[in-house]
C-alpha cells in the first residue's frame, strides 16, 4: 500500500508542478526515476522504524517517524538523481544533467507524508476507535497485556467475552515470543507505551520473575499508566477459574527477591493423603495458609486449632464454604493448656502435627518476657511430650532466623523450642521430631510490610530503624510449600533451614513501596530514621556458628548438622524456665534467656553437672 501511495505522490508532484501538462524531458525523468522513489523509499521507512508496528497502534510518535522517513526518502532520490544516474539531454549549450525540480521533490513529500500518514489515521480509526458505538469507545480502557503465553490469550479471550468490563486488548508485550500482536518485549515497555498509549498495563503470566513485574511496574509508573497483574501460581492454584475477577494491584511481593520455588503440592505432600492432620495456629498467616495447601492433597481428616475464635471461623469458613473442604474440623482451644491438648490428641488422634501457633511480634515479647517463653517454649515442649506419647507419626514445628544466636525473648523461646523438639525426638522414638527455620514471610502479620503500608496509606512517615538493616523475605504460599516438603524429610530430630535467598535492604523496601504507591519519597512521603529497638539485629541468619549447612534432596531446603544435645539437660533448662514463668518473675526469666544469645555450645559444654547449674 506504501509503495502505491509513493507512486501516486511522485506522479501528483510533477502534475501539481507543471499544471497537468508535464513536459517530455521531465516525462522522461519521472519514468526512470519511479522505480528508485518507490524502492528508495519502502527501504528509508524500514530504516526510520515506521513498519514496527501495526498501522492501528499509530500514534505521535509514529508521526514523527513517518516524517523522518519522508526526508530521508526525498533525500535519497536527489542522491540518486544527480550522484548514481544523471539524465542527460541535448541541449543548445551541450549536454547537461538534468535534476528533479526542488518544486517536485517538496510537493513528492508533503503528498508522500500526508498520505502515508491519512492512512495509519484510519486504520487506527477503525480498529482501536471502531466506526460505530462512540459511547463504548469512548468508557473502553485500551489495554496492553504482558505475555503472550497461555495466560495471556486466557486473559484477552476473557476481556473480549464480556465486553461490559470495558476492556479492549490491543497487544502483547512478551520476552520470549514473536508475532503480529507481540509489539515488543519487556525492555522496549517505555517505548512502547509511548507508541500505543494504553489506558492500562495487565500482567499475564502467573509464573512471572519478581524482576520482569518490577520492570514492567516502573516503566508503567513513569509514563502513568495503571498496572495489575493476574495472580501467582500460588494463587491461581487456590482461587476460581475467572481471571479477570482474580486481577489485582502489583504488591510489593510480587517484585522482591529471587525467583519462587514452585513444587507440585500433590507430589511433595502426597503423604499427607489420607492422613489425620492436626495444624496448630490454624488461624494465623502461616497457619491459615498451611491449611489451604494440605486441603488439596485431601488428608482424612484436616483439624484446625487455634486461640482466637475470629481468627478460627475465618479458617473454617473458608475452608467449608470457599474450598468446599468436607474433612476439616474445628478446634477452639489454647496449646497453653495441657489438659485440653490431651483432649485434642484423644479425640482425633492426629498423625501428622504441624505447630504453627506462636507469639512473633519481637517488640511485644520485650514486654511480656513471661507469655513469650510460656506460649512459645513451654507450649512446645508440652505438645511434643503429648504428640510423642499418643504416637504420632510427624511433628514439625515452625522455627525463625531470630532463633539463631538469639538477641530478644522471643528468638530465645523459639530457640528453646527448637531445643525441646530434639529433646522429643531422642525420648520418642516413634514419632519423627524435626523444625524449619525461615525468616520474614511477606504479609504475614508480623511482616514489616504491612507496617510500612499503613504508614504510606496513613500518609508517612515511613519508619525505618536503621538505613543498613537487611532481612530475608519470603511469600507466605512459597514458604509454606517448603514446610510441607520438609515435613516428607523428617528422619527425627532434624532443623531444616529454607533456603531465603539474598537479604533486602528494608531501606530499598521502603523506597518501593512508597513508588508502588505512585509517590516520591522526600516529596509526598518522608523516610524517619528511629534508631534500632533493644536486641534487633542488623543482619539476620540462618545457622548458627557451631552449625554447618547440609545439602537435602529438596531444593532450596538446607539441615543444620549440628552436635547433639542431651536431653536431660534440656529437661533440666525447661524445669527452671518454667518455674520461672510460674513464679512470675519476668526480670529473672528475661535475664535467664538472654543467656542463650552465648550459644548452644557453651550450654552443652556445661551440661555434664546439671544439677550445679542456673536457670541460664
Amino acid at each position: 500500500m506504501d509503495a502505491g501511495l509513493v507512486a501516486l505522490a511522485y506522479y501528483l508532484a510533477y502534475w501539481f508542478r507543471f499544471d497537468g501538462e508535464i513536459p517530455a524531458k521531465y516525462s522522461d525523468l519521472f519514468w526512470r526515476t519511479l522505480a528508485f522513489a518507490i524502492c528508495g523509499s519502502l527501504v528509508c521507512f524500514v530504516i526510520a522504524g515506521m513498519y514496527r508496528h501495526w498501522m492501528r497502534y499509530s500514534s505521535q510518535r509514529e508521526y514523527l517517524k513517518i516524517a523522518e522517513g519522508t526526508v530521508l526518502a526525498v533525500l535519497a532520490l536527489i542522491g540518486y538523481v544527480v550522484i548514481i544516474q544523471p539524465v542527460l539531454v541535448v541541449s543548445v549549450d551541450g549536454l547537461r544533467p538534468l535534476t528533479v525540480p526542488s518544486g517536485v521533490l517538496l510537493v513528492f513529500g508533503l503528498l508522500t507524508a500526508a498520505l502515508i500518514t491519512a492512512t495509519r489515521f484510519v486504520a487506527h480509526v477503525i480498529f482501536m476507535r471502531g466506526v460505530t458505538g462512540w459511547r463504548t469507545r469512548r468508557s473502553g480502557r485500551k489495554v496492553l497485556i504482558v505475555g503472550a503465553g497461555s495466560g495471556g490469550h486466557l486473559l484477552e479471550g476473557e476481556l473480549r467475552k464480556n465486553p461490559e468490563l470495558g476492556y479492549r486488548p490491543i497487544g502483547y508485550v512478551d520476552d520470549n515470543k514473536k508475532g503480529a500482536d507481540i509489539l515488543g518485549t519487556t525492555f522496549d515497555l517505555d517505548e512502547i507505551l509511548e507508541d500505543v498509549e494504553p489506558d492500562e498495563v495487565m500482567i499475564a503470566i502467573p509464573s512471572a520473575s519478581g524482576e520482569l513485574r518490577g520492570r514492567v511496574v516502573i516503566a508503567c509508573r513513569e509514563h502513568g499508566v495503571s498496572v495489575r497483574t493476574v495472580p501467582t501460581v500460588f494463587e491461581l492454584l487456590q482461587g476460581g477459574n475467572h481471571l479477570t475477577r482474580q486481577l489485582r494491584e502489583v504488591r510489593v511481593e510480587d517484585v522482591l527477591g529471587r525467583n519462587p520455588v514452585r513444587m507440585e503440592i500433590e507430589s511433595v505432600g502426597g503423604y499427607l493423603t489420607g492422613r489425620r492432620v492436626l495444624v496448630t495456629g490454624a488461624g494465623g498467616s502461616i497457619g491459615s495458609e498451611i491449611c489451604r495447601q494440605i486441603a488439596r492433597v485431601n488428608p482424612s481428616r484436616l483439624v484446625l486449632l487455634d486461640h482466637s475464635e475470629a481468627n478460627l471461623f475465618e479458617i473454617e469458613r473458608e475452608m467449608v464454604d470457599e474450598r468446599h473442604v468436607q474433612t476439616s474440623v474445628s478446634v477452639l482451644a489454647d496449646v497453653k493448656d495441657e489438659e485440653r491438648m490431651r483432649e485434642v490428641f484423644a479425640q482425633h488422634e492426629p498423625e501428622i502435627v504441624f505447630h504453627a501457633a506462636a507469639y512473633k511480634h519481637v517488640g511485644l515479647m520485650e514486654a511480656n518476657p513471661i507469655e513469650a517463653v510460656r506460649n512459645n517454649a513451654l507450649a512446645t515442649r508440652t505438645l511434643t511430650n503429648i504428640a510423642g506419647e499418643a504416637g504420632t507419626l510427624s511433628f514439625v514445628l515452625i522455627s525463625t532466623d531470630k532463633a539463631v544466636a538469639p538477641a530478644t525473648v522471643m528468638g530465645a523461646s523459639k530457640a528453646l523450642a527448637e531445643w525441646a523438639v530434639e529433646s522429643a525426638n531422642a525420648r520418642f522414638g516413634g514419632t519423627a521430631f524435626c523444625a524449619v527455620r525461615f525468616g520474614n514471610v511477606l504479609g504475614s502479620s508480623g511482616s514489616v510490610v504491612p507496617i510500612f503500608r499503613r504508614q504510606i496509606a496513613a500518609g508517612g512517615p515511613v519508619t525505618v530503624t536503621d538505613p543498613e538493616m537487611t532481612r530475608f523475605f519470603m511469600t507466605i504460599p512459597e514458604a509454606v510449600q517448603l514446610v510441607i516438603r520438609s515435613g516428607s524429610l523428617a528422619g527425627g530430630g532434624e532443623v531444616y533451614a529454607l533456603d531465603m535467598g539474598e537479604p533486602i535492604s528494608i531501606m530499598a523496601l521502603a523506597q518501593q513501596m512508597i513508588e508502588f504507591s505512585g509517590l516520591k519519597v522526600g516529596r509526598d512521603i518522608g523516610i524517619e530514621i528511629i534508631g534500632r529497638r533493644p536486641g534487633e539485629k542488623l543482619h539476620e541468619q540462618l545457622f548458627n556458628s557451631y552449625e554447618t549447612p547440609e545439602p537435602t534432596p529438596a531444593e532450596k531446603i538446607r539441615r543444620a548438622g549440628r552436635p547433639g544435645v542431651d536431653p536431660a539437660w534440656v529437661e533440666y533448662v525447661f524445669d527452671k524456665v518454667g518455674l520461672l514463668v510460674a513464679e512470675g518473675d519476668a526480670a529473672a526469666l528475661a535475664a535467664a534467656v538472654a543467656e542463650l544469645s552465648t550459644g548452644r555450645t557453651a550450654m552443652v559444654e556445661t551440661s555434664a553437672e546439671p544439677s550445679g547449674g542456673t536457670a541460664s
